[in-house]
């Protein structure tokens, strides 16, 4: 027999001896698991050692479990324990949809785990999970990290130290050290569920967002990466470079640009001079015209260095003058020269220039031409229902207001009353005009009506068809009624004790104050042109009956404080 007979000879009996082998092979482990197939490899290798029976595949080897499967520079398979380890360029390909790649592979086949590390990535072709250990769950289709990884999902990059990804739901569950980087913000917090598909974040712990100088802080929640959307149910708190919100509930939409705001929300301004605050049950914002819809109890505070003004109503609504004017128009407050008194009877010339109903109308129904000079002040406010006004000046209530930063007045329609000390004063239509954010003139046409009560049932009166009040350092110093203008007005001696009562009427009626103490009360009184009176002592008088028309003490109504309006 020739050499090349015999070693053909003994190539056929090894090949015999292999294939028993792995027949015995087979049978074993379909008791231990699912087969584990070879496909192939460059060089093989087959090894008994005690118990178990390897087989080595070296140069591009690949095996397959099911619709699973994996390929290597090498791969170590213990088909006695259905295992295999692989090192170099290690993949595995999980039915086509989950791609996984490492270094180093520890596969075990009955429980359909593979433990790989270094250069960790898992694709499912459109997510990218990267990590130096992974566990992955080729069954379940999750895998699962615990010392550090990142997740690229388009824009969105994600890290945490640990990590669970859900192949069947595209859903990564982040914890400990999330941050969140976007284009747009960044988040980070210690817990967090990710999905792929849509791209939206939920959290159920502190949760901090920054976008550009907004920094949003909440403990629950949701954030859509895509449409922009945020929903946070619990109290969260935003702060700004100009301001800081918190409410019980939020909801951002940051392509259009709204936002609400539901359950002791609050907003404040960081500029505490020239500021505002808001306080409201629900409040809406519109970012691109910068306006906001405050109901449930809303109020206003509009900051001054000493004497803030207090507003409630049942709705606040703001937004800027320059937009209001495209829509509709606004009524113009003209400075045209008018009468403005002195202590010394000097007269001068100013007033308002709406000095009629029929004016009103005109100007309501006419555009505001002048442009607007300074942008911090394109903003306005009204007010409807149950209005009410406090600062320690003045205090008001009225049926709806409107109030400009341009021209820093308030209007007050429907039956308004306003207080400034002990002096009440009526009429259809208010117009109240701020120097330095501080009272420096109310003006009142049709019906106005000036009250003080000197005494427990004795009350000077002035009333004309208009009343201009002036102010002087918060305090009120001297009131013109013009129109019409009548008056009944306790008459005192040196000692301040009561002589007799006075009712006249005439063309003009001025009245002077004097400041006593923190108070502010009428010193004396002129009248002018086409008088005529009568002057009545004390005792002969019916001080019941000695009302103007339209008599109402209103004290009542009157805010207290401002805690008269923050309990409102």
């Amino acid at each position: 027999m020739t050499a090349t007979r015999q070693l053909s000879i003994c190539f056929l009996l090894l090949l015999a001896t292999l294939s028993g082998r792995c027949q015995q092979v087979q049978t074993d482990t379909v008791r231990n698991g699912k087969t584990i197939t070879i496909i192939s490899a460059d060089r093989y290798n087959f090894q008994q050692l005690d118990t178990s029976q390897f087989v080595s595949l070296v140069g591009h080897a690949i095996v397959q479990q099911e619709k699973t499967i994996f390929s290597a520079d090498s791969i170590v398979l213990d088909q006695k324990q259905n295992t295999l380890e692989a090192v170099g360029n290690v993949h595995i390909n999980d039915a086509d949809s989950i791609q996984t790649y490492a270094d180093n592979l520890r596969y075990v086949g009955k429980e359909k785990k593979a433990y790989l590390n270094r250069n960790v990535r898992l694709t499912d072709g459109k997510a990218n999970l990267t990590t130096d250990n992974l566990i992955y769950d080729v069954q379940l289709k999750t895998g699962t990290y615990a010392n550090g990884g990142k997740v690229v999902n388009g824009k969105t990059v994600l890290t945490s130290t640990e990590g669970y990804y859900y192949g069947e739901t595209r859903d990564v569950y982040f914890k400990r050290k999330v941050v969140m980087l976007d284009p747009d913000f960044k988040l980070y917090t210690d817990t967090l569920l990710y999905n792929l598909s849509t791209s939206i974040s939920t959290f159920v712990t502190k949760t901090k967002i920054i976008n550009g100088k907004r920094i949003i802080t909440t403990t629950d929640g949701y954030y859509d990466t895509k449409k922009k959307i945020g929903s946070f149910p619990k109290r969260s708190f935003i702060d700004d470079s100009t301001y800081t919100f918190a409410a019980d509930k939020t909801i951002i939409d940051e392509i259009s640009g709204l936002s609400e705001y539901q359950g002791n929300a609050i907003y404040i301004s960081k500029d505490t001079v020239g500021g505002y605050d808001l306080m409201a049950g629900n409040i809406k914002i519109n970012k691109k015209t910068n306006a906001f819809l405050a109901t449930n109890k809303p109020i206003l505070l509009i900051k001054q260095e000493k004497d803030t003004i207090y507003i409630c109503a049942d709705t606040l609504y703001s937004s800027k003058l320059s937009l209001l004017r495209k829509t509709r128009f606004v009524p113009e407050v003209r400075e045209v020269p008018a009468t403005k008194l002195s202590k010394r009877d000097s007269i001068k010339q100013v007033t308002v220039g709406i000095d009629s109903l029929q004016s009103i109308k005109k100007a309501i129904h006419k555009p505001l031409k002048a442009a607007l000079k300074d942008t911090n002040n394109d903003r306005f406010f009204e007010a409807y229902y149950n209005v009410k006004i406090f600062s320690d000046s003045m205090q008001a209530v009225s049926d709806s207001m409107f109030y400009s930063l341009e021209d820093s007045t308030f209007r007050l329609y429907t039956n308004p009353v306003a207080w400034s000390q002990e002096n009440q004063i009526t009429g259809d239509t208010m117009l109240l005009f701020l120097e330095n954010k501080h009272p420096e003139r109310l003006y009142v046409y049709e019906n106005a009506l000036s009250i003080q009560q000197t005494g427990k049932k004795y009350y000077n009166q002035v009333k004309g068809n208009s009343i201009n009040a002036y102010f002087l350092k918060g305090k009120m110093d001297h009131l013109r009624a013009k129109g019409n203008a009548e008056t009944i007005y306790y008459g005192t001696d040196d000692h301040n004790k009561f002589v007799g009562v006075n009712q006249a009427n005439c063309d003009v009626i001025d009245m002077y104050f004097e400041k006593v103490k923190d108070d502010s009360k009428p010193q004396r009184i002129v009248l002018r042109n086409n008088l005529q009176g009568t002057a009545t002592p004390m005792g002969q008088a019916n001080h019941n009956d000695l009302r103007l028309r339209g008599f109402h003490w209103l004290i009542d109504k009157r805010p207290k404080s401002k805690f008269d309006i923050l309990g409102n």
